[in-house]
């Protein structure tokens, strides 16, 4: 008995002891110099460098638009050879709704009620704006009302909105977010794109709804016009300054530069049509775009010493082949082998440092003088138009001094081509073309919607097209169909099919 009195009196020891000791655990457990917060300032950074544009729009927008081309197979094949790569084709969807969007989001509900904010929730809400219209012209129907609000209220399942709503909703927004923006207000100088300009973010707010309004020009022409008035008497971008540019550096490269000069170096050229057109207008572009090492006979003896960036000597690879395939025409161009045909220059425009130009001065010059073709706002077409030529031209000695083209050359240059208003549309929206270059999903959206240039099909065979002649949207990631796919499926029910061919509300033929 003794003995029992002894282990039950020790075993009433060990409680106390341990109860004592778990006074102040949870205090002990805590990081004292974890961060509680973070300041929404730098949640808006995150998602503005976030949302430079992604290594895979070689593989799908910008080479659906034949700027350049990628003959070889293998996990990276996609609009190369008109396939269906949803590896590849979930690389918008990460980058702008899985990352950016959530950021903004809790940025947007940090901010809305607190006046000492008031200037970060509008540019955040243009931000935001900016990210949903990139998605949906990317896929189409697509979560918008209930997209970002896991961590908020618990929604991981978010109902897909069909793409005429977020059209609605996105230029609402872009309107009374860009209006609201107050220079007497609080200036929120620690966000990168413009430092807080609150005249530079007005005029990108407009810009943008410049750009949402044209999408809308064979759908809904009479509202796209409305808006057009609105961002005009709002006060679009006046000049290269105020450019909405995401700058790259050793910490933070350029996605695209990054690849091309490591493991893909030697996969990626200029396309046949892209080159052709440039070197057929006698276009200056060209010798700050392209490289031709001369005589390369692998990857590997592309080397400096062979570097020719004259814009004679350009040779574009035509889409319709792959590296097998395509020796029938080395051979007929007299190149010593693939190796041999014009890539983007990696030293340069494609440099790990390279900027991303998001929305320039240049597309809403081109924008506002087809504008003033459709009589949907006032001012001189041609004018318009040569300032858009002239500022993508002058926005090339940003990526360094060798690539700047002289005024000479350019003032020859919008000289021979001037605006011709028979066939102005054409004009334009092909100029549109070469100044997006680089920023695939804008150059993929205005082709869409403009029907320029023209261009021949990628005619390489085995392709996933059924009906139309070029990729009219990119697919929808798989994960989807994994972790909300009811949703998904009444999208694909209201859209149409999950498929390359399948048109967005807004492309109607």
């Amino acid at each position: 008995m003794k003995k029992i009195n002894k282990y039950i009196y020790s075993l009433f020891l060990l409680i106390i002891v341990f109860s004592s000791c778990d006074n102040g655990f949870d205090e002990m457990n805590i990081n004292p110099i974890a961060l509680t917060s973070v300041d929404p300032t730098f949640q808006l950074n995150n998602a503005i460098v976030g949302s430079a544009f992604t290594y895979g729009n070689l593989s799908y927008e910008v080479t659906i638009v034949k700027q350049m081309i990628t003959p070889f197979s293998g996990q990276g094949s996609a609009a190369n050879f008109n396939q269906d790569n949803r590896s590849v084709a979930t690389g918008n969807w990460t980058k702008y709704y899985r990352n950016a969007i959530r950021e903004l989001v809790d940025v947007i509900q940090k901010t809305k009620d607190n006046p000492s904010y008031s200037n970060l929730y509008q540019t955040a809400r243009i931000w935001k704006a900016y990210c949903f219209m990139l998605l949906t012209d990317t896929y189409g129907d697509i979560p918008y009302v209930q997209s970002g609000l896991g961590y908020l209220d618990g929604t991981v399942k978010p109902v897909y909105d069909s793409q005429e709503s977020i059209y609605t909703d996105i230029l609402k927004e872009l309107e009374t977010a860009t209006a609201a923006l107050d220079a007497s207000k609080t200036k929120v100088s620690r966000e990168i794109l413009y430092a807080g300009d609150i005249v530079k973010w007005k005029r990108l707010g407009y810009s943008l709804l410049l750009r949402g309004a044209m999408r809308l020009s064979k759908v809904k022409p009479t509202i796209a016009a409305g808006y057009v008035t609105k961002a005009v008497a709002g006060g679009v971008m006046q000049s290269n300054d105020d450019n909405a540019i995401i700058t790259h550096n050793s910490n933070f490269p350029n996605d695209v530069g990054n690849q091309l000069n490591g493991g893909q170096s030697a996969f990626y050229y200029l396309s046949e049509d892209f080159v052709s057109f440039l070197q057929s207008n006698n276009d200056p572009r060209l010798t700050s775009i392209a490289v031709r090492y001369n005589g390369a006979l692998s990857g590997a003896n592309q080397i400096e010493s062979k570097a020719n960036r004259t814009a004679a000597a350009q040779i574009g690879m035509p889409l319709g082949f792959d590296n097998t395939t395509i020796s029938a025409t080395v051979k007929a161009k007299g190149l010593a082998s693939l190796w041999d045909f014009s890539q983007l220059d990696r030293t340069r425009m494609a440099n790990p440092q390279a900027p991303d130009f998001v929305v320039s001065y240049s597309q809403t010059s081109l924008l506002l003088a087809e504008a003033v073709v459709r009589t949907w706002t006032t001012g001189n077409a041609a004018t318009f138009y040569a300032n858009g030529v002239r500022a993508n031209m002058k926005q090339l000695a940003n990526y360094g001094t060798s690539t700047a083209i002289a005024d000479a050359s350019i003032d020859a240059y919008i000289l021979a081509h001037p605006l011709d208003l028979t066939k102005a549309l054409e004009q334009i929206n092909t100029q549109y073309w070469v100044t997006s270059f680089l920023n695939g999903p804008e150059a993929f959206a205005n082709f869409r919607r403009s029907n320029f240039p023209v261009l021949l099909p990628n005619l390489y065979p085995g392709k996933d097209l059924k009906t139309e002649s070029f990729i009219r949207r990119i697919t929808y990631p798989d994960s989807e169909r994994s972790v909300n796919s009811q949703n998904l499926s009444q999208a694909v029910l209201r859209q149409g099919p999950d498929i390359l061919d399948t048109r967005v509300w807004w492309d109607i033929k």
